[in-house]
């Protein structure tokens, strides 16, 4: 290929894959027994394409090309240049969880185009990706899907906020003193900086702001950059020209200050607020499990359905929700991972059998590295450990020595 990368960008994948097109520039990479169904899930990829080629210019990377590689895959989606590398666990039959897809198809502009110059500064590569993703998300499944997803992200932002071990670490631009770079990659500069630059649409209006970004990506194409150079390009060629949008004060508490301000997005969706409704009339006892009016709900639905349940519910809902709905066996990865974070504080034995099936088969870092912690958090570390002891061969060395580590620090 004739484009510059940056090293972290090259990858070699090596196995007994086959190759399906979805048009003249765009295919899918997978094992046989998982290749239709990938052709299936990903077929809306050129759509995305066009999205954002209409948005911020044209792709220039030639071929986009994705492969779906083994459970033992620790991220979503890798954006290696021309081959984005991606978890099984996407592959949910109903393309509800795509907008990984479009999360890496993203960084060809964001990150792979114009790349943080450290990982101090990884917001500028994940944080313009996830806004670019949640407005793929709305061209292509309306404004309620990218509601939705930014409202799920809003709820990830504060709980990785309130579990990070320093307040510097809940800043966009990280610390000095950071110790590895996986300590950037959390929802901080993935949610947190999408929801500044989203922020900053707002105050400047989307008309405006999308040709500064897509000016922006020009500017800086096959280049490396830092936080303070961006916030020196966005002085000189948005904020000069509309001086009154934004403070610096409000800049500096987004960019360097830990936590979020208050002007963060709130978003609120009708679906959630029905959802929410529901909820509300099952822990009242005023209608049972298998009553709600779930036959419409979508993977988004169930996730918030879950999500804000509070821990405190008792087993006997448990077994009901279970009973009407078998979440324990979902074949919907992010819907499993909620029910089984919520099981494992609430003790729910018949949970247990399916979550250790989960941490034997899945190796994405997003599910097992918190259902570990919150395993040995709630006195079963013992069992946890004896999992570990018989998964770990077949995670991948970036799994193995983060779950070592979880178990260190619980020691």
């Amino acid at each position: 290929m004739p484009q510059p990368i940056p090293a972290y960008l090259l990858a070699i994948a090596v196995g007994d894959f086959e190759f399906k097109a979805i048009n003249d520039h765009i295919g899918v990479y997978a094992e046989r027994y998982i290749l239709d169904a990938s052709v299936a899930e990903f077929e809306d990829t050129p759509l995305m394409e066009e999205a954002i080629n209409d948005l911020y210019g044209p792709y220039k990377w030639g071929r986009y090309d994705m492969i779906v590689l083994p459970a033992s895959f620790p991220f979503g989606g890798m954006e290696n240049p021309r081959l984005s590398f991606l978890t099984p666990t996407l592959i949910a039959g109903d393309k509800s969880l795509t907008n990984v897809v479009a999360h890496e198809l993203a960084h060809s502009w964001s990150g792979n185009l114009v790349t943080n110059s450290t990982w101090r500064d990884a917001w500028l590569n994940e944080g313009f990706t996830s806004y670019v993703e949640n407005r793929v998300m709305e061209v292509l499944y309306g404004e309620d899907r990218a509601v939705m997803e930014r409202a799920l992200d809003r709820q990830s932002l504060s709980r990785d906020v309130a579990a990070a071990d320093r307040p510097e670490l809940t800043a966009l631009k990280m610390p000095a003193d950071l110790a590895h770079p996986d300590d950037a990659f959390s929802q901080v500069s993935y949610a947190g900086g999408m929801f500044f630059v989203k922020f900053l649409e707002e105050r400047f209006g989307r008309e405006k702001f999308d040709i500064f970004l897509r000016n922006y990506f020009d500017q800086f194409a096959f280049d490396s950059i830092t936080t303070e150079e961006f916030l020196s390009y966005f002085e000189d060629n948005l904020w000069a020209d509309n001086p009154d949008a934004v403070t610096k004060e409000e800049i500096d508490a987004w960019v360097y200050e830990p936590g979020f301000p208050d002007t963060i997005e709130e978003p609120t969706s009708d679906a959630f607020e029905k959802v929410s409704g529901q909820q509300r009339l099952l822990l009242s006892g005023d209608i049972a499990a298998a009553d709600l009016l779930t036959e419409n709900w979508s993977t988004h639905e169930w996730l918030h359905f879950i999500n804000t349940m509070p821990d405190g519910i008792f087993i006997g809902l448990f077994n009901d929700l279970d009973s009407a709905y078998d979440l324990s066996n979902s074949q919907n990865a992010e819907i499993a991972f909620a029910w089984y974070m919520k099981a494992i504080k609430a003790g729910y034995e018949p949970a247990m059998a399916p979550l250790e099936g989960f941490l034997l088969h899945v190796g994405r870092g997003k599910f097992i590295y918190p259902l570990y912690r919150t395993l040995i958090e709630n006195g079963r570390g013992e069992w946890a450990g004896e999992i570990f002891a018989q998964a770990k061969p077949g995670y991948h060395p970036i799994a193995q020595r983060r779950i070592a580590a979880i178990f260190a620090e619980a020691e």
